[in-house]
């Protein structure tokens, strides 16, 4: 459809089709999808779904080192992107104000599903299907799928003010270009609302979030062998349950 891109191409593709998207969806003005922000200003999450799609685009027609892989790589990778931008959508629009993974399962053990649970799970599937896809042995499927997965958490887990999702997206991308064409895609996307982001007219919320933070795990699936996948999982997996930690602290009383 798009065919092979190089790094350039892919960046010009997810950022083009990311503004095209987020100008449509500006015309709509759906109250469904404002917010108030740490500010208290009245702000669209537009970005969100508008990366998501531009990033899901942009990744199908990455060029990898050849054709078989770029597609077995970009295949993948879209698939996570929607999925976890989908998951992420659920939550902007029907969301809870519970915060921090043990909330959501708290209330699963007792009978209620969160979005948060949906986006747990949901997510953590997803991850594991594209990286089972990605990989060939089953310990690199498995890994690949707790990168994947948990780098969409991770970019979530820091978006907590203008732009610092982008920012994080941009600054882990960065390392990737140079064994790919996969995480120009997020970066490309994310460069192209970071301004309206910085200047609280939009934010990406739980959709862009997710979709951006699922399209960098992809591309860092897609560059390492075992080894590094193993020493990334570990670095999200602590850094989630420092997150977790935090969020906690957070929650309780003085």
């Amino acid at each position: 459809m798009i065919g092979k891109l190089g790094r350039a191409g892919t960046f010009a593709v997810a950022a083009g089709v990311s503004r095209a998207v987020y100008a449509g969806l500006r015309r709509r003005d759906d109250e469904r999808w404002r917010r108030k922000n740490h500010a208290g200003r009245s702000v669209d999450l537009y970005a969100g779904p508008a990366t998501a799609v531009g990033t899901a685009l942009a990744v199908v027609g990455a060029a990898g080192p050849g054709s078989l892989r770029a597609t077995a790589q970009g295949g993948p990778a879209a698939f996570a992107v929607l999925a976890a931008g989908a998951c992420g959508a659920y939550d902007d629009v029907r969301g809870d104000r519970r915060r921090g993974f043990r909330a959501h399962l708290d209330a699963l053990r007792h009978g209620e599903v969160t979005s948060g649970a949906v986006k747990l799970f949901g997510i953590g599937a997803a991850g594991l299907v594209a990286g089972a896809l990605m990989k060939e042995r089953p310990v690199d499927k498995v890994l690949a799928g707790v990168v994947i997965a948990g780098t969409a958490h991770l970019v979530n887990l820091v978006d907590v003010a203008p732009g610092r999702a982008a920012l994080t997206v941009l600054g882990l991308g960065a390392p990737g270009l140079l064994r790919g064409a996969l995480a120009a895609a997020p970066m490309g996307a994310a460069a192209a609302v970071l301004t309206e982001d910085l200047g609280e007219r939009t934010m990406l919320g739980d959709t862009g979030a997710h979709a951006l933070g699922a399209a960098v795990g992809s591309a860092i699936a897609a560059g390492n062998g075992r080894f590094g996948l193993a020493v990334h999982a570990a670095a999200l997996i602590a850094a989630t349950a420092c997150g977790e930690r935090v969020s906690a602290l957070a929650r309780s009383p003085m």
